[in-house]
């Protein structure tokens, strides 16, 4: 007898006998998250927006699923079903491949298009889905985002794209490459008719796609953590022979090199997307608040009746009279005083619904300049802003408001988007200067610099500067070649710091109070000079306790700036501000 194969056939025996003992498991009532390894009930993951419940980890959504989520309920109509597929080069096996997809997830193809409303904003959107494929693009997938982008043209509607996908599709070869080609050209038609487009990038956004479509976007938006990049992290690591750092090619990467604009968690994606739709409208809105608030930090937020107040008041513009007897010097010092509101306190007095969005799409996002839209009396404006920051800590992390190539680059874009969508610009002035260093230079500061002015000069939008603090040299400039340049009266506005102006003319920067005392650079000798249009008063030096006395002038001013220049012809607009530069 051989012994071992009566123990091996216990062994089986007392192994099928504990196999008997397990309560079944209906099938998909549970899944395993790969994050936490926890065993979740799938009816619990829908509920919660496919995100686990342990640990918060997001689980790829099916695209009828995602439009749940985000459109207005029953607001969905579908476009382009049931499109034929072809087989370009006559691939063996993937008729049945893609036949066999079609049954197991109930798509047609790896995205849905169609029209539906958020929170009754009409809009084009298209979703991917990437259990089809992966969500790699083929013809299909191609001439689908491509009509939807027609049809969002000729319907005059913002698209969203929520983007996923592995990239291009190899079983159709050259075809599908010549995809990325066909949308990106879509797209540019319907930016060039003025919409907005805003694609979502999900886990993973890769390839070709992420070469095309994906990264075209006006505001691009992206979920926590999602893979996004050109080539896979293993064709990188095997390329170069080296182990990639952790949190390579993930959104927050993405965000700090200036690549997306906002990671947004998806149970907010819904609120965000109607909020960059409703900035978005051609429309002045009445009322901007949910609770249509009249007042706004202690100021009125209707525009006739903000300007019935300055009429009354003669609160607006009133000839200037310094508010006391100070020296040159002693406004240098007022206006780098560390109680000085700085850009972000501005914007919460000023504006409502601000809403930041990041990046310069080239290599990353300087918090020295924060840029977005926001309404004013319910108009859309685009708000720039160069901050400095409060507190040491912040200020280290905002680089005191020495801007750096990204951020010129990042306000650059901004401008160009208020261009496209008809927005006016204005553009808080509080810099030492532009950075200088061997980065700054490597990336071409100058450059930056330059384009800005070039574009500026350029907008057929208003464009109003208000320098709030220091206006240092060309990396002011940079975002003061408006209509009208207003200052603050304790602001100072100079070639260069009155340091550097000592330490250039006199070799020595100790003489800096002497240097202030010549320069010209206070808000009252520039006025005298007929350098800027108009002085805001500081009865008191202004602080954040007491920011509501100069956000008053401010609101009454803009608004009345608004009033002024919004229905100028673009071209009476831009020799207005020709002829402003050209005298000096």
């Amino acid at each position: 007898m051989r012994i071992k194969h009566m123990f091996k056939k216990t062994v089986r025996d007392i192994r099928d006998e504990e196999q008997e003992n397990i309560p079944e498991v209906p099938d998909n009532l549970m899944r395993k998250c790969n994050a936490c390894k926890a065993a979740v009930f799938v009816d619990e993951v829908k509920q919660n927006q496919y995100i686990c419940p342990h640990c918060g980890n997001y689980f790829h959504v099916p695209a009828y699923r995602r439009i749940k989520l985000i459109a207005d309920r029953k607001s969905f109509v579908e476009w382009d079903a049931h499109m034929e597929e072809q087989n370009p080069l006559q691939y063996r096996g993937y008729e049945e491949k893609l036949q066999g997809l079609r049954e197991k997830t109930g798509l047609d193809e790896a995205v849905v298009t169609g029209k539906c409303t958020i929170k009754g904003t009409p809009v084009a959107l298209g979703v991917c889905d990437c259990r089809f494929m992966m969500s790699s693009m083929g013809e299909v997938v191609g001439e689908k985002i491509t009509r939807a982008f027609e049809r969002a043209t000729e319907e005059k509607l913002p698209v969203i794209l929520y983007i996923c996908s592995g990239g291009a599709r190899m079983q159709e070869g050259l075809v599908s490459l010549m995809q990325m080609a066909k949308t990106s050209m879509a797209i540019r038609k319907h930016s060039d008719a003025g919409l907005l487009y805003v694609p979502v990038l999900t886990d993973p956004t890769t390839g070709g796609v992420t070469a095309s479509f994906a990264m075209l976007g006006d505001i691009i938006l992206a979920e926590p953590k999602a893979l996004i990049g050109f080539a896979g992290p293993r064709v990188i690591e095997q390329t170069i022979g080296q182990k990639l750092p952790k949190g390579f090619q993930r959104a927050e990467f993405l965000l700090e090199h200036g690549f997306v604009d906002k990671i947004v968690k998806r149970e907010e994606q819904r609120i965000v997307l109607a909020d960059i739709l409703r900035l978005h409208q051609d429309k002045v809105l009445n009322n901007v608040q949910s609770d249509n608030k009249d007042i706004k930090n202690g100021f009125k937020s209707d525009n006739q009746e903000s300007m019935k107040t300055v009429e009354e008041d003669n609160r607006i513009w009133p000839d200037f009279v310094p508010s006391g007897d100070f020296t040159p010097w002693e406004h240098v010092q007022l206006a780098r005083a560390k109680t000085r509101p700085t850009g972000k306190d501005y914007i919460e007095a000023l504006f409502d619904d601000f809403m930041e969005f990041h990046g310069d799409r080239h290599c990353g996002d300087d918090p020295a300049v924060i840029g977005g839209v926001a309404f004013f009396h319910g108009q859309p404006v685009t708000v720039l802003v160069q901050e400095k920051g409060e507190g040491t800590k912040e200020n280290i992390t905002r680089n005191f408001g020495m801007v750096s190539p990204e951020g010129y680059w990042k306000s650059l874009r901004l401008m160009q988007q208020a261009e496209k969508f008809h927005r006016p610009v204005i553009c808080l002035v509080d810099t030492p200067g532009a950075f200088c260093g061997l980065e700054a230079e490597e990336r071409g500061q100058g450059e930056a610099i330059a384009k800005n002015l070039y574009t500026l000069a350029g907008l057929t939008v208003p464009v109003l500067s208000v320098v709030i603090g220091e206006g240092g040299s060309g990396g002011a400039l940079a975002l003061a070649v408006a209509d009208e340049v207003w200052m603050l009266e304790h602001s100072v506005y100079s070639i260069l710091s009155p340091e550097g102006f000592a330490s250039i003319l006199w070799k020595d920067s100790k003489k800096a109070k002497e240097a202030a005392a010549v320069m010209k650079l206070t808000a009252a000798d520039l006025y005298q000079m007929g350098m800027i249009e108009h002085v805001i008063p500081e009865a008191e030096p202004v602080s954040r306790e007491n920011i509501n006395d100069i956000a008053g002038y401010l609101e009454n001013g803009i608004a009345d700036f608004l009033e002024k220049y919004g229905e100028e012809e673009p071209e009476k607009l831009l020799e207005h501000r020709y002829e402003r530069f050209r005298k000096m």
